[in-house]
């Protein structure tokens, strides 16, 4: 399936989704979202996709919602607004709940809602060159749906700041607040990148995805259920046949089954 607002590719296990609209800073419409829905749907079902790339064509990431669009948004009633933002809201939650590991490959600038496709990937690499705003505050609104992801990344407390202030972010502040990773020079971005992907292609595919449900859900649970539900998951790894293959080649010395080579 060919889309109109991003590309879909995928080689050696890695699938590489890019924002492709240039001309106006990767922006997203409804129509981005339904595709960004779409294609993260059609990863949840591809087994052979073991890691997600996210990143922006061009000298920018994500700006934020497309003015084109807001303009139809000022007309449209509360419901029309609410279904589109309940679109975006089930966009994010796709990405954000992934069995697949995405690394954000932040290329340039993420503006407003463009935070947010930053915020749901488990890791992101900043460019030192990028600037980053939550700069809803500056328009009248807020960012709400995007609210939920940035919180657990940064914490309250700088998101109550950032938020409220709209502050315009270079690449170490973003990181500094927690919401960047790791900030590398322009020229140093793709090896860096590369180089996480790799990583991950070391680890078991089922224990990369048990590992990103286990520090979603946590945090959430009470000591009764933690106790049994970690007990659970560590004891059923074990006994799987991804388990048994991992620990076998630990102790004989040898690279496990799942390990991509170069």
């Amino acid at each position: 399936m060919t889309y109109s607002t991003i590309r879909f590719e995928k080689e050696n296990k890695v699938a590489r989704v890019t924002f492709c609209r240039p001309e106006i800073h990767n922006a997203f419409n409804s129509t981005m979202i339904s595709e960004m829905t779409d294609v993260f749907a059609r990863i949840e079902k591809d087994d052979s996709i073991r890691v997600v790339l996210l990143t922006g064509e061009g000298k920018s990431f994500c700006a934020g919602a497309d003015l084109n669009w807001m303009r139809g948004v000022i007309k449209q009633t509360f419901e029309e607004n609410l279904a589109e933002s309940l679109a975006l809201a089930e966009c994010f939650h796709k990405i954000y709940t992934s069995r697949r590991p995405v690394i954000g490959r932040i290329n340039g600038s993420a503006i407003g809602g463009g935070t947010g496709f930053v915020a749901v990937c488990d890791v992101a690499v900043a460019a030192r060159s990028a600037k980053f705003s939550f700069s809803e505050v500056k328009i009248g609104i807020v960012p709400a749906v995007i609210g939920p992801y940035v919180i657990r990344k940064m914490g309250e407390g700088k998101a109550r700041e950032l938020f409220i202030t709209g502050e315009r972010m270079n690449a170490d502040r973003a990181h500094d607040v927690g919401l960047i990773n790791k900030v590398v020079d322009d020229n140093q971005l793709d090896r860096e990148v590369d180089a996480l992907i790799k990583s991950i292609l070391s680890s078991g595919p089922e224990a990369v995805a048990m590992a990103k449900k286990l520090v979603s859900e946590v945090p959430g649970m009470r000591p009764s259920e933690f106790k049994t539900y970690t007990a659970e998951m560590i004891a059923k790894l074990r006994v799987s046949d991804e388990g048994q293959e991992g620990m076998d080649a630990f102790l004989n010395k040898r690279k496990p089954k799942w390990v991509v080579e170069d």
